[in-house]
């Protein structure tokens, strides 16, 4: 990865799990690391000990009744609090949340229920023989930072990213398809083109459009630009049908 600021896909170099996607982009995860993933659980700690305060202060009223919602309220916290935020609040706790932290699939995909409900029931294991000592043994040792229960689930706690591509303002729509299959590299390219044309000069960017060889070849800059977008859209999502007049006719 260049480090010019000018690429979508930069990302810190340290600990970054990279992950293609199908639509010709690479996903940068950087991997969370133990002492960070400490801080996040005291958090949610804290907080869960502060809701069973404040409900066990208000049940004490009810008597045995009280006690067994209680007891009730403490299973779900310890059970369930995660599993409900990791679901919601699109893979963060609120202690994640604080430090910064999301829960994906590897692929970088949100998580869902059965991987979440997953994770977090291996946390039994992780805790083993005492204050989560095989969990954070598996921690350290593994590349990606997984405990136990992100290994079963195919989960990994990165930093939430807090970069947002360029927005494209133009409403030009029209998609193709690339004529051969492309690169990442390329993929990438065409990419960074489609979002950032529209900060060059008109002169810059028909003379980039131009250089996108084969892809441009024997066509006018114009018609060159053009074509770049239609691809670039169709890389982006963008799938409305072309049906302007295909460049060069």
């Amino acid at each position: 990865m260049t480090e010019t600021g000018s690429s979508l896909f930069a990302a810190p170099l340290d600990t970054v799990r990279r992950v293609a996607m199908p639509e010709g982009c690479e996903l940068n995860l950087r991997v969370a690391g133990p002492t960070v993933r400490v801080r996040a659980w005291l958090f949610d700690f804290a907080f869960r000990l502060l809701l069973f305060a404040a409900a066990a202060m208000v049940l004490g009223y009810f008597g045995r009744l009280g006690s067994a919602v209680a007891m009730l309220i403490a299973f779900l916290l310890e059970w369930f609090y995660p599993v409900f935020f990791e679901v919601y609040w699109h893979g963060a706790t609120p202690g994640k949340k604080l430090s910064n932290l999301v829960v994906l699939h590897d692929d970088g995909t949100p998580i869902g229920w059965g991987a979440s409900f997953a994770r977090n029931t291996l946390r039994v294991v992780d805790f083993l023989p005492f204050g989560y000592a095989c969990g954070l043994l598996t921690l350290w040792l593994n590349a990606n930072g997984k405990r136990l229960g992100d290994l079963i689930a195919g989960t990994v706690v990165v930093y939430r990213s807090e970069d947002r591509p360029p927005t494209i303002k133009d409403d030009f729509e029209d998609a193709e398809p690339a004529p051969f299959p492309l690169t990442l590299a390329e993929q990438r390219a065409i990419l960074e083109y489609r979002q950032r044309a529209a900060t060059l000069t008109e002169a810059r960017a028909h003379e980039l459009a131009e250089l996108a060889l084969p892809l441009t070849e024997g066509l006018r800059p114009e018609a060159a630009q053009r074509r770049l977008f239609r691809i670039g859209n169709a890389l982006l999502g963008r799938h409305r049908e072309d049906r302007s007049p295909k460049p060069g006719r």
